[in-house]
């Protein structure tokens, strides 16, 4: 916390962010502004509001903390920046950002908010260090919602591969170490995103579409189509590193592509098959420097980073619990909840790293340090500050059920 300590104005805000923070590495099953503050010991939850609302403080600031507080500790040269976008659920329509669209959070179309991430995934461990909520066009194109959800009047319309476009950038300018971008098909199959890193340069490794056209030197081909004219002694088994059960296994190969307008550099296309069904994925890839098939398997790998990067947030430290409705409480919110997360990832890999496990134990995990934190942060309320909250949440509870009843009395129509 000290890292951030000069973001705030005054020391109320720094003290409350603190506590903030504490509460989301606690062990408390839902976090949320009302839970924080009774973890914290206030009487009200208007301290909590009032600092992801109105207080003074920077939460870009924050977020560069958290991404050189990471990349102290994870320094990697070989670093692969992972950038994917993750939804939460949410009711209404005055959340920022909210409108019915696709979230791999449930698999389908739902009324959603979306956020991009970037992951900075390095030998040791792995952390966001970046994020942009994704405000589709319907909200932009409504100057008044904007407004209302206090949305800056000169937000732009920006795609999610326009949002990592400008997280990737703003990481590289500020001397982050890396060398590879990985993200799935939305990424890979953008055009401009892809020159974007080409002009850098940095390398990438961008999933595709199996219909995603590739140039080479015979003509242009869907993806799927060329991995039909690759030889069987072509392949090559190789791991795209440890996972839950063990190294995970596939065959690849890989095929020189032509290089879009003359550029230096190398383009491959990589493809993926599953040695059990025979399913096939595809990898549009890109290097300053030529690299062996082995390195651009491994880049491919570490997207999955991202995946549990989102998995240990949301489970860990609450990204997705937030109950706030407007621009800069979200920003604050997600801030704080990647610096909680940072500290886990942090701590864990300072672990691992610098004290061996013994061999009847397994290494210690995130979830393992949460639970060994949150007991000797926990604080003893009395029963009497225990008994006050139930009190206010009954209280509340009871005038937002008057409010709707009293809502539904006069807008329901009349039988007669």
């Amino acid at each position: 916390m000290g890292r951030i300590a000069g973001r705030f104005a005054r020391v109320e805000s720094r003290r409350r962010a603190a506590s903030l923070v504490l509460g989301l590495l606690s062990d408390l099953p839902r976090k949320n502004c009302w839970t924080l503050a009774e973890h914290a010991g206030n009487a009200t939850p208007d301290g909590m509001q009032h600092l992801l609302h109105r207080a003074k403080w920077d939460a870009g600031a924050v977020r560069d903390d958290v991404r050189a507080y990471v990349v102290e500790h994870l320094r990697d040269d070989k670093a692969v920046l992972v950038v994917d976008e993750t939804g939460d659920l949410k009711k209404g329509t005055s959340t920022v950002g909210v409108q019915r669209q696709y979230t791999g959070t449930a698999g389908r179309i739902e009324n959603a908010q979306v956020a991009v991430y970037l992951v900075y995934s390095a030998a040791h461990g792995h952390a966001a260090i970046d994020r942009a909520l994704y405000v589709p066009r319907s909200w932009i194109d409504d100057p008044d919602r904007c407004r209302a959800a206090g949305i800056p009047d000169e937000l732009p319309f920006a795609t999610k591969p326009q949002l990592a476009a400008t997280m990737i950038l703003r990481a590289l300018a500020a001397g982050t170490p890396a060398r590879w971008v990985a993200g799935d098909e939305v990424y890979g199959d953008n055009p401009h995103l892809r020159s974007a890193l080409e002009a850098h340069p940095i390398g990438y490794v961008l999933a595709v579409s199996s219909t995603h056209q590739v140039a080479t030197c015979a003509g242009k081909f869907q993806a799927k189509a060329l991995a039909t004219r690759i030889p069987k002694r072509a392949w090559q088994r190789l791991s795209a590193g440890p996972g839950s059960k063990g190294e995970r296994y596939y065959d690849w190969a890989q095929l020189d592509i032509t290089a879009p307008e003359a550029r230096p550099g190398h383009w491959w296309l990589l493809i993926r098959r599953n040695r059990r069904t025979g399913e096939l994925a595809f990898y549009r890839c890109f290097s300053p420097h030529l690299v062996p098939l082995s390195e651009l398997v491994r880049v491919a790998g570490r997207r999955w980073t991202v995946e549990e990067t989102f998995q240990a947030g949301k489970g860990l430290t609450g990204l997705d619990e937030h109950q706030v409705r407007r621009w800069t409480s979200w920003h604050r919110w997600v801030t704080l909840t990647m610096l909680a997360h940072a500290f886990l990832a942090m701590t864990t890999a300072s672990e691992r790293r610098d004290r061996p496990t013994p061999d009847e134990l397994i290494p210690l995990t995130a979830n393992e340090i949460k639970h060994l934190f949150a007991a000797l942060i926990a604080p003893v309320h009395s029963l009497g500050h225990r008994l006050r909250w139930s009190r206010w949440r009954r209280r509340h509870q009871a005038r937002a059920r008057t409010a709707h009843y009293r809502r539904r009395t006069t807008t329901l129509p009349s039988r007669y």
